[in-house]
């Protein structure tokens, strides 16, 4: 990349940074008001989800345990807020500048945060209907007659949205697989060799993401080697649009 392309890479950088940054801060404004909703919404997984486990049944509570907490942790899930419904244009944003910058088609700066956004929408739901109801219900099995769950607001809302995040971002891997083979750092047979490795690399993921206990790392472990799979099909494609008719 020459020096004249470099600086209007940054220019460019710069310009979908401006747009991107703005917007947060905006739709943040707007999802201040509705913080009681949305942590709402961050407890039900707490209160037995949708799966019926009976975690609500120890009367979980969130508390602050400093003046200020209550208030930063409000603001903290309005941006968390923001950044989920603008991601959709956060995705364009970042997909549009490095398709440019690799000179790919136009046409993926649009279907790719489509397919990125639907991935992580699946992965986020996953992970609130699913999985996070067991983890919390495993954690809040600890509770007894003299030992109450009441979790710090902070930590309960760090918690809870790293974990859906991270289902979010590693449902992510058929696209990662596809632009690797894309710019040919990978191909299909070298994957299709490496799914033992993969699939310890995997499970490794999984007892750090999920709680220590099997089952939720199972949950998580089995739909990995499903988009591992997915993965080898998207880069097989990539391959074969490198091909020459």
């Amino acid at each position: 990349m020459d020096r004249e392309r470099l600086i209007r890479f940054f220019e460019e950088l710069r310009k979908r940074l401006i747009i991107t940054i703005v917007l947060v801060f905006l739709c943040a404004i707007v999802s201040f008001n509705f913080s009681d909703q949305v942590r709402h919404l961050l407890l039900l997984p707490s209160r037995g989800g949708y799966l019926g486990l009976g975690a609500g049944d120890v009367g979980l509570q969130l508390i602050f345990l400093t003046p200020s907490e209550a208030l930063l942790a409000n603001l903290k899930l309005a941006f968390i807020a923001s950044a989920l419904v603008t991601l959709p244009i956060i995705l364009y944003q970042l997909v549009a500048l490095i398709t440019a910058a690799a000179g790919m088609a136009r046409r993926l700066a649009v279907i790719l945060p489509v397919v990125m956004y639907l991935l992580f929408a699946i992965g986020f739901s996953f992970a609130y209907f699913v999985v996070l109801p067991f983890a919390l219900n495993f954690f809040i099995g600890f509770a007894s007659v003299d030992l109450v769950p009441n979790f710090s607001y902070a930590r309960y809302i760090s918690f809870t949205t790293s974990f859906l995040f991270s289902f979010g971002l590693v449902f992510q891997l058929p696209v990662v697989f596809w632009f690797l083979g894309s710019i040919e750092l990978v191909n299909t047979a070298f994957l299709r060799r490496s799914r033992k490795y993969a699939l310890l690399i995997i499970v490794i993921i999984s007892a750090i993401l999920t709680p220590p206990d099997v089952f939720s790392q199972i949950l998580m472990a089995i739909p990995l080697m499903f988009l591992y799979e997915l993965g080898i099909i998207m880069v097989y494609l990539a391959n074969r649009k490198k091909k020459p008719a």
